[in-house]
């Protein structure tokens, strides 16, 4: 079994050139995530990785700041930020322990922020017009993780309810469904 810092060194590269490749014309453009323009999902994703790479180190954590970090050089941070969250999660002990005020186990935290990484390259490479590939070995550890954490999300109002998917969908596009997500999802009059 893999290590939480090697699925997210595998997620990183991949995420890395979505998010290089977001034009800032597109940044007020619609995506999968209904709550979210491609700004502010940015701002999201900024968020969500500072969190849990404190979470690795057991640190504090405010997920309620709504900073706008998509500014300057923001492509050249967000490289920055996803490899010092790999490297946190590379840390010993990292994976133990229940860090935060969640309450459950590490490796499910780093699962979360695996997740989130994966599932929001694909949601602004679907909202700008890019291609995304996952890497195959987080899609294999996504699909159990993300299924068990389902009912819980649900109730927390992070994921949707589950899309419904065609017979023979990928790995891929069942973990997409399980989020609430369509597969399919194109911007609108594009």
């Amino acid at each position: 079994m893999k290590t939480i810092s090697e699925l997210l060194e595998g997620a990183a590269a991949r995420a890395v050139p979505v998010v290089r490749g977001v034009d800032d014309d597109r940044l007020a453009d619609s995506t999968p995530c209904s709550e979210y323009d491609v700004r502010a999902l940015l701002n999201h994703l900024f968020l969500v990785i500072e969190n849990f790479r404190a979470l690795a180190v057991k640190g504090s954590t405010d997920f309620s700041r709504t900073d706008d970090v998509v500014t300057g050089d923001w492509r050249g941070r967000f490289d920055e930020a996803a490899a010092l969250l790999v490297t946190a999660w590379a840390q010993p002990g990292a994976e133990e322990g229940t860090p935060g005020k969640m309450g459950i186990p590490a490796r499910t935290v780093g699962l979360m922020v695996l997740g989130d990484l994966t599932v929001h390259a694909w949601d602004l490479a679907r909202a700008t017009g890019q291609v995304f590939e996952p890497d195959a070995a987080v899609v294999a550890e996504l699909g159990p993780g993300l299924e068990a954490m389902a009912p819980q999300a649900r109730e927390m109002k992070v994921f949707g309810e589950p899309f419904p998917v065609r017979p023979g969908a990928t790995a891929f596009e069942r973990v997409l469904a399980v989020t609430g997500r369509d597969p399919g999802w194109s911007p609108a009059g594009r």
